[in-house]
């Protein structure tokens, strides 16, 4: 008996070591994350994320971007693009739209009142280092693929569509911000747009998870206390797939003041134009070419894949 137990002790030793709690703030937050998980990424080969630079870490949570490492070229913003920024992979206006807290007073509102939204803000799985100016170019818009625009960051091969409101990242990470998306979109209920969802389907088998990848999802499992299903094959994304939730944890969305559309196609989207039609009282609603129609199941949705509602509409 004395001989098991201390061999159960010495497994637990070899166990590594995790906060007792999640962090509780985004400020908390880029802290562990700089401590805990990508402390010695900032001169590795995988770099931040859009564009591969390295990096010096200088003070709490924040770095100095080495632009030749990677040969960056900063499109406008220079003081910007020499320094990392945080990341939110899923961005919290996206997340932060489907809560009733941004809806009365947006992403202030949303911390000062929510917990649900102060955990989505915080989760360590939805932040990475990224280059200041790509960080604020990319804004909230959605993953998607980008097509004939030039090179904007010098040899960094990440794109922006500002017209369109797209954000290609570089290869290298399409399968990581895909498996990191389908997470927080399950974890927290979220809905997402089939347009959506087929992207990063597409590149979470393009890309599949890589050796990085996996250590850190394992690094931020042990200070979160769950890990990544999407990451380890727990779970796979399907289209439609339907989000799982936390268990427990207090999840649940909140609808919008918004007017609602329960059934697919009740909310149309024109994927050329980044405008949506209601089925009642938007006459431009049985005008959308089948070609460009995208479906929504409702205007929060909608929204939430970067539309907006058509001016004509009653």
């Amino acid at each position: 008996m004395k001989k098991l137990l201390y061999v159960v002790a010495l497994t637990f030793a070899a166990l590594p070591a995790a906060f007792a709690t999640p962090p509780a703030t985004f400020t908390e937050a880029k802290v562990v994350a700089k401590q805990k998980i990508y402390n010695d990424q900032a001169s590795s080969a995988m770099g931040e994320l859009y564009c591969g630079c390295k990096w010096t870490w200088a003070g709490k949570s924040g770095g100095r971007v080495d632009l030749k490492s990677c040969g960056y070229q900063a499109r406008k913003l220079q003081t910007r693009a020499e320094r990392t920024e945080w990341e939110h992979i899923v961005p919290a206006w996206t997340f932060g739209h489907q809560r009733q807290c941004w809806q009365n007073g947006g992403r202030e509102q949303c911390v000062d009142s929510d917990p649900t939204f102060r955990a989505m803000e915080a989760n360590l799985f939805n932040l990475y280092p990224s280059v200041g100016e790509v960080n604020g170019d990319r804004s909230n818009f959605n993953y998607g693929m980008v097509s004939g625009v030039a090179p904007q960051y010098g040899q960094c091969t990440t794109k922006i569509d500002f017209q369109q409101k797209v954000a290609e990242p570089r290869d290298e990470v399409k399968g990581l911000v895909a498996r990191t998306t389908f997470y927080m979109f399950d974890r927290y209920k979220l809905n997402m747009s089939r347009q959506q969802q087929q992207v990063l389907m597409a590149w979470d088998k393009q890309h599949p998870v890589t050796a990085w990848e996996k250590q850190r999802e394992q690094r931020i499992a042990a200070i979160m206390g769950h890990d990544n299903p999407f990451v380890t094959g727990e779970r796979k994304w399907t289209l439609g797939y339907t989000p799982q939730g936390a268990g427990s944890a207090p999840v649940a969305t909140v609808t919008p003041p918004l007017a609602s559309a329960t059934q697919t196609g009740a909310v149309l989207g024109n994927k050329n134009s980044h405008v949506y039609h209601l089925a009642s009282g938007c006459p431009g609603y049985a005008q959308v070419s089948q070609k460009n129609q995208v479906a929504f199941a409702s205007e929060t949705e909608a929204q939430a894949a970067g539309y907006r509602k058509a001016g004509n509409c009653k």
